[in-house]
């Protein structure tokens, strides 16, 4: 017999126990691996306390998947189909319970988010279709529709609390201050709303803007009000001067479909050409990119509960993540040396479109590794 074709006992159980160590060994990524759906989501939120992420769809259905950066831990827990038409909007409840959807079909759904299940249906609960969703508590929500309509829902009572129509077209986005007292909302009327849903009235519409608001967050612990629209300009309006804008910022962007703040400084901006940016505000900068949806418009954004990855819904039926811990340690300087026109953005993730490095652009605050990095010669006014 050829000694050189055998192997003691002993050396085939070391060579077994080291493949099985291989085996066992995960891959850690960066991000969570990207979720292909059948159908674009139009409706995208992160849980408050745990790794889920709910998505729902064009074509009215509803996931709940739960998310890792170890290699094929993210999966799919479960789906629901019992809205009629497209998914609009979810989110979930404060306590993480319940997940609440709304959709083109005039329903508002509730759900229980560990087994799934449809536990109430306001059907009809608008005259038109639903377009946007805002949880106030774990009882309290508020409904805006195609037409302008606002509702105000208590889930322990029949019936809206409040029924007001001042804008003139869809509800695109919903804001509320940190008293839970002022609605701010995002029209198609190209207006600023507001609405004081504890005495349950209208306060005030802003003056109109060139092309429709599509999405609304508070920025600089509540001094600010930013507004993207249709036209890719960011408005920018002072806390308890709504009536007209204190500033204005015009992206190189076909629009700003869906917006997200990351810090009380830095937001990011979803766009039909398909690009996430991130944007500062006062001073007004584009910081860079976080990511894109090739060639396929952005439709949603959400951060984690954690704030360390950002989710994206692209028409080409995926939801991505992104790395949010570089751009959370950027703080843009006022100083600027100089203006760049047409240079490409800096990347801000290993997954972003741009090779140049972006933190050849930033400095260090002295020699302390933990300051934050400072953006010194930072792009102009419009990316």
């Amino acid at each position: 017999m050829d000694r050189r074709c055998e192997e003691s006992p002993s050396e085939n159980s070391s060579n077994e126990e080291d493949l099985d160590s291989t085996k066992a060994a995960p891959r850690i990524r960066d991000t969570p691996e990207d979720i292909v759906l059948e159908a674009p989501a139009s409706g995208l939120a992160f849980h408050p306390t745990r790794d889920l992420l709910a998505a729902g769809d064009v074509d009215g259905d509803v996931f709940v998947f739960s998310y890792s950066c170890q290699e094929g831990e993210t999966k799919e827990l479960w789906s629901s189909g019992h809205h009629l038409k497209s998914c609009r909007a979810v989110g979930f409840s404060e306590d993480g319970q319940k997940l609440v959807t709304v959709s083109k079909d005039k329903a508002i759904h509730v759900l229980d988010v560990e087994r799934g299940q449809l536990e109430r249906r306001i059907s009809k609960a608008h005259s038109a279709p639903i377009n946007s969703l805002l949880l106030v508590d774990e009882n309290v929500l508020v409904t805006g529709d195609d037409t302008g309509g606002i509702r105000l829902w208590d889930q322990r009572k029949e019936g809206p609390l409040m029924d007001m129509r001042q804008h003139e077209e869809y509800i695109a986005d919903m804001a509320l201050d940190p008293a839970k007292k002022l609605l701010l909302t995002a029209s198609g009327d190209g207006c600023l709303g507001v609405f004081n849903i504890k005495r349950r009235r209208f306060e005030l519409l802003s003056e109109p803007q060139s092309g429709d608001l599509t999405s609304i967050t508070l920025m600089k612990y509540g001094k600010k009000v930013a507004c993207g629209s249709s036209e890719g300009t960011i408005y920018l309006f002072n806390w308890n001067g709504f009536g007209a804008t204190s500033d204005r910022f015009a992206l190189r962007a076909e629009s700003i479909d869906c917006m997200v703040p990351v810090t009380e400084n830095l937001l990011c901006t979803g766009s039909t050409d398909g690009t996430i940016r991130a944007v500062n505000i006062l001073p007004n900068r584009v910081v860079g990119t976080v990511g894109q949806h090739v060639g396929e418009p952005v439709e949603e954004l959400a951060l984690s509960h954690c704030g360390q990855f950002l989710a994206s819904s692209g028409h080409d039926q995926r939801l991505k993540f992104w790395n949010m811990t570089q751009l959370r340690a950027v703080v843009v300087d006022d100083y600027r040396r100089r203006k760049k026109k047409g240079g490409p953005l800096r990347a801000l993730s290993s997954k972003a479109w741009s090779t140049d490095d972006f933190f050849a652009g930033l400095r260090e605050d002295g020699e302390d590794a933990k300051a934050p990095e400072v953006a010194k010669d930072s792009d102009d006014d419009s990316d």
